[in-house]
């Protein structure tokens, strides 16, 4: 292979392990141990790196050393398919005609949101919903058909509305469950369904989960691009607007606010999160459309914030502050532990970090079977953690099955 083409192969494959993990270039090259411009040069193939870094660069990312010389990656490293997720897929795709009268649409509604509450409050969220949503997503997609051939334009646009929160909830369970294309396209029906019913709300709500997804697959750019969009929509709504509005609006700021900071501007994201704080002020703790805005939110993506920034010892400062059992989301609470957990690692104190991630596994067991980013920790911690560290960091990955 020659030179050149050996340089993009390695530049490729590093940027790819990189952006699954999540992980900012700042952050990578820190420890590493070399200069976010030297990395920059690798990932755009304009320098092969020595044997000692491309070792140490393969340590970081969680990846043998052989993953960044030859061989196609996995498209996300991280996650596989799984059972849960070919049944929603099959019900996703399935255009089967029932002729069952269709489910009332109170009895939908409470399904809908009893499963959203399932997934923001249980600590076996997975194995409680993933058999519900299969039926779940049948019933829904039936009665729609049905009240759509009825012609019956107000039933639709309800019927529609409830279909968009549940493909809101689609969004992120697939996403969890390593199916982006699943997440993408739940987002997407979020979108249609949110636009035919005629809701503002819930159209915000829907780009929002739009935007997640594109985060999620590696899109920062497009991901702040929907994002902002949405927040200038709803900018005429703000004016003599409901609580909602404005705790949704401002959940769309902070997500806008994340993708500014993969993207690189650390201003412009900070910026953001002083423009969605008299918001949280205004609306208290509220989880507007599942989104978990307010105060609390709000303290936790300014840490997260600065720990996409490279700003470990900031973002530790401001995490000490925040109390996280606040946050109506299990969800929202185990990120913010994976996160403090990161800002533990870039300062190299495994210890701290292994401990938060201990939290994480105490509160919701299942979830850190399901986050890329917690592996990424441990297994950093594993292998470069003092030795009763390292030692305690493998159990913890015995116990939820990640190979270190």
């Amino acid at each position: 292979m020659a030179d050149n083409d050996l340089a993009r192969t390695i530049g490729e494959r590093v940027q790819f392990y990189r952006t699954a993990s999540r992980r900012a270039k700042t952050v990578v090259a820190g420890l590493t141990g070399i200069t976010p411009d030297y990395l920059y040069q690798i990932e755009r193939g304009q320098k092969i790196p020595t044997v000692a870094v491309l070792t140490q660069l393969a340590d970081v990312l969680g990846v043998p050393a052989g993953e960044l010389l030859c061989g196609q990656p996995a498209r996300n490293p991280a996650r596989g398919k799984t059972a849960a997720g070919g049944a929603i897929y099959q019900a996703l795709t399935s255009r089967s005609q029932s002729r069952d009268a269709p489910v009332a649409l109170p009895a939908l509604q409470r399904r809908v949101r009893e499963a959203w509450t399932t997934w923001q409050t249980s600590p076996h969220r997975y194995s409680q919903l993933t058999e519900r949503l299969p039926a779940l997503i049948a019933d829904i997609e039936h009665a729609v058909r049905t009240v759509s051939a009825s012609g019956q334009t107000d039933m639709q646009r309800e019927h529609l509305g409830c279909a968009a929160d549940l493909y809101g909830l689609l969004r992120t369970v697939t996403k969890r469950i390593g199916r982006v294309d699943l997440s993408l396209l739940a987002a997407d029906r979020a979108v249609r369904c949110a636009e035919a019913a005629g809701d503002p709300l819930r159209l915000a709500a829907a780009h929002w989960n739009m935007s997640q997804v594109l985060l999620a697959d590696g899109e920062p750019q497009a991901a702040e691009a929907v994002a902002m969009r949405a927040a200038e929509r709803m900018e005429p709504l703000m004016a003599g607007g409901t609580a909602d509005m404005a705790a949704m609006y401002g959940s769309v700021i902070l997500l806008g606010a994340v993708a500014a900071a993969r993207n690189g501007d650390a201003w412009t994201a900070r910026d953001r999160i002083r423009r969605a704080a008299p918001l949280a002020k205004l609306t208290g703790e509220r989880n507007t459309m599942w989104t978990a805005f307010g105060p609390t939110n709000v303290a936790m993506y300014a840490v997260s914030i600065e720990f996409e920034s490279g700003e470990a010892v900031e973002g530790l400062r401001l995490a000490e502050r925040v109390d996280h059992d606040r946050s109506p989301s299990i969800e929202r609470r185990v990120a913010f532990l994976v996160d403090q957990a990161k800002g533990y690692e870039q300062r190299r104190d495994f210890a701290s970090a292994l401990t938060l991630l201990t939290t994480a596994e105490r509160e919701a067991p299942e979830d850190m079977q399901y986050r890329p980013a917690a592996h990424a920790v441990l297994r950093t911690v594993a292998h470069r953690g003092r030795r009763h560290v390292a030692a305690e960091a493998s159990q913890l990955a015995l116990r939820i099955g990640l190979p270190v």
